[in-house]
């Protein structure tokens, strides 16, 4: 017969869905009782009808049964009171400084160890977001915590591109970010309806994006991937003034045309103190998979140009797949369905690239003034 010791030690195994921590270590086993082979668990969820209750009671029933001589594992459902919520609630905002009054980005801080990687491009449709979706699953795989961060207010695609869906809950003054393959997402698009266009001037960009940053329980990330709009806007300014750690990869096709625009986008990090770290060349060419010839559709070197005038390094060539494309339709980033493809093997290869160069510092550079 199973012990409570070794019960409590399997559950310690499993994490709350959304707030990526053990549910032992936050208070929600709230009883343990074995019968010979039979073991029951009660949690209590951290706010009444949790959506993601399904997925605790399997992800508990399944660790538990790993046990020798249990047969049988029934999971019964309580809630927090008012009480054990705020205590969690304190404990969460001490570790992160997240939900806080003053919205401190915890990201912005001396002592954080989150890496901030924006992904940026100078002009819209040459496959930013793509790129940060598998970016991000790249780095998940590679065992590290990963959040995505979608700037692109107008032209939200993560949502999708990820394949999730629904909306972030929240709990005492946080919001909690949805995952999708391993990675925690926040995006306008999980708030607001789809059909209709978001209006937002620079004020309330700048709002949403202190909210995201300050506001949203992110846990112990090793990177946050930030998917900026095209060009040189209202985001790309506030989020260099909020983080001024951050650093950036540019992604640019390799028409000299899209290189020019992207230089533009680059060069901008003289003026908000982001410190380029790569750049990525999208759709390099089209192999004809019947002859094997390498069609370049959108030209060739303004990659390798990019890099040269940015005074960094060419970190990948993407080439052109329909399976990129339709991955990204479908939810499902290529990086996941097809790891071997070229596509993949070059994005892993950034990602290979991004842990191999140390993280950069304001130290040394001039940082942005608040305009």
């Amino acid at each position: 017969m199973p012990t409570e010791e070794q019960v409590r030690q399997q559950l310690s195994l499993v994490d709350d869905p959304e707030i990526g921590k053990p549910i032992t270590e936050l208070g929600m086993v709230e009883a343990i009782a074995i019968e010979g082979s039979r073991v029951g668990v009660k949690i209590k969820l951290t706010i009444p009808g949790c959506p993601l209750k399904d997925t605790i009671t399997r992800e508990v029933t399944a660790a538990v049964a790993a046990l020798d001589d249990v047969d049988d594992v029934q999971v019964a459902f309580g809630a927090m009171d008012e009480a054990e919520r705020s205590s969690l609630s304190t404990q969460l905002r001490s570790e992160r400084g997240a939900g806080n009054a003053e919205m401190t980005i915890p990201f912005a801080e001396a002592g954080s160890k989150t890496r901030v990687i924006a992904i940026a491009s100078g002009k819209g449709g040459v496959g930013k977001s793509s790129v940060t979706a598998n970016l991000a699953v790249a780095l998940a795989r590679r065992g590290h915590e990963v959040g995505i961060l979608d700037a692109d207010i107008w032209g939200y695609s993560i949502p999708r591109m990820m394949g999730a869906q629904g909306r972030p809950v929240a709990f005492e003054g946080m919001v909690m970010p949805l995952q999708a393959h391993g990675v925690k997402l926040i995006s306008i698009g999980f708030f607001t309806d789809p059909d209709r266009s978001v209006i937002w001037r620079g004020p309330m960009l700048h709002r949403a994006l202190q909210q995201f940053l300050a506001d949203v329980y992110w846990g112990e990330l090793d990177f946050l991937l930030l998917d900026l709009p095209p060009g040189t806007g209202d985001v790309a300014i506030s989020l260099a003034q909020m983080l001024p750690n951050a650093e950036m990869l540019v992604v640019t096709t390799p028409q000299p045309a899209a290189q020019k625009v992207a230089l533009r986008a680059g060069k901008a990090t003289e003026e908000t103190g982001m410190n380029v770290v790569g750049v990525i060349e999208n759709m390099t060419g089209f192999t004809d998979p019947s002859s094997g010839t390498v069609h370049e559709i959108f030209g060739s070197g303004g990659g390798q140009l990019l890099a040269d005038e940015l005074d960094t390094d060419l970190l990948a060539r993407i080439p052109i797949d329909p399976r990129l494309r339709a991955g990204s339709d479908e939810g499902t980033p290529i990086t996941i369905s097809e790891p071997d493809a070229p596509v993949s093997r070059e994005i892993i290869k950034v990602a290979d690239a991004l842990l191999a160069l140390a993280p950069s510092t304001v130290v040394g550079r001039s940082l942005p003034l608040n305009v």
